[in-house]
């Protein structure tokens, strides 16, 4: 296979079914062959059918990561494009990653209590010139490294059809808004389709969950942003929104919110984690599914196995349509670190119990529903 979405063997070009079937070949022959248990054994012939039942449901859906930076050198870090991230989905048969610029990556860092935060105001524009350099940066890797950027829910259906990668071009914070509006339309023009409100920096469209209450909630500003990503054709995700934000946010909102990457408050499949604090309650997850939303599940347990658990903790609260997949990679520790794991995260939802159908949902189903309505 090459950089570039085409598949080729021996320099002949194959269908997009003769590599499907050469991926679930590959795959099971790795898994007979990758100490899973020994040759011909109960163990590694249970694995090699869940698998291939797994990349079933991704031949026949639509997968997403709603939340990722896409790896170690991936928009977050300081490498330069590169093949990394397409490589890694096309070996997991991961269709679409929401890959998220963060305006406020320059000021972040550990504060005194250990915990993320921004240590310090920006400059004027700061935070703007560094999320178009960012854009800048997607560009190039669409360009050159065998990306398709989707802009469209016919784009993505496109790109699964031929077997081509894609993202959905992502901002996590609008704190490079600064209060103009017209930078949300500026963003848009420039490929953005999914724009998260809040991040870790205080700025005039709410609060967030891992700082001080300066708003009670969502802003009158704020309020304008939802209605402008629904003019435009954003999903507007609510992750690191206070619960009463995010509560104010579903009054407002018309089409469908996501919450991209969380788990459920006190989750026993986490245990124990510093993370609390961007948890959420029962309460805070029923008001995204009342919209016609989804609850993203991040990729902080200990195993696949407990990952699956944590959706299952979800599902139970706001059911099965109302439950996707958003890992935060690359932030470690993670229970998938490379997206070659794809394939085995859908094959641990299988042997946990769930149907081809409700994995197909999960997987990527409920964001695709949430993305038609928000973006078309």
């Amino acid at each position: 296979m090459d950089c570039c979405g085409q598949h080729h063997c021996h320099g002949h070009a194959l269908t997009r079914r003769q590599w499907i079937w050469s991926t679930v070949l590959s795959s099971i022959g790795a898994i007979l062959s990758g100490g899973v248990g020994p040759h011909g054994s109960t163990a590694a012939a249970q694995t090699a059918e869940t698998t291939s039942a797994a990349l079933d449901v991704l031949r026949k859906s639509i997968s997403v990561d709603v939340h990722t930076h896409g790896g170690t050198t991936g928009i977050t870090s300081q490498a330069p494009p590169n093949d990394t991230l397409a490589n890694g989905m096309r070996a997991g048969s991961l269709a679409v990653a929401c890959l998220a610029d963060v305006p406020d990556a320059p000021i972040l860092g550990r504060n005194t209590a250990g915990v993320l935060a921004a240590l310090r105001t920006p400059d004027p524009g700061q935070l703007y010139k560094y999320h178009l350099g960012r854009l800048d940066w997607v560009d190039e890797l669409v360009t050159s490294h065998g990306l398709r950027r989707a802009t469209s829910a016919a784009d993505l259906e496109a790109a699964h059809a031929a077997g081509q990668t894609a993202i959905v071009g992502d901002v996590e914070g609008l704190d490079f808004v600064e209060g103009k509006l017209e930078r949300l339309e500026e963003a848009h023009s420039r490929g953005v389709r999914h724009v998260q409100l809040v991040h870790y920096t205080p700025n005039d469209i709410g609060d967030f969950q891992t700082g001080g209450i300066t708003h009670q909630g969502l802003t009158s500003f704020g309020v304008e942003v939802i209605q402008a990503c629904h003019r435009l054709g954003f999903v507007c995700d609510v992750a690191h929104a206070t619960e009463d934000m995010t509560k104010q946010a579903v009054k407002v909102a018309t089409k469908p919110l996501l919450l991209s990457h969380t788990a459920l408050s006190g989750s026993p499949a986490m245990g124990p984690t510093p993370l609390t604090q961007r948890q959420v309650s029962r309460d805070h997850a029923r008001a995204i599914a009342e919209t016609g939303g989804a609850i993203g599940i991040w990729h902080f347990f200990p195993s696949l196995d407990k990952y699956v658990d944590g959706l299952k903790e979800m599902v139970d609260v706001v059911g099965v349509d109302h439950v996707c997949v958003g890992t935060d990679q690359q932030v470690a520790p993670g229970s998938l670190q490379n997206y070659s794991q794809w394939v085995h995260l859908v094959a641990a939802m299988l042997r946990g119990g769930f149907s081809p159908e409700e994995a197909g949902k999960i997987a990527g189903g409920n964001y695709m529903r949430i993305f038609r309505a928000a973006v078309g």
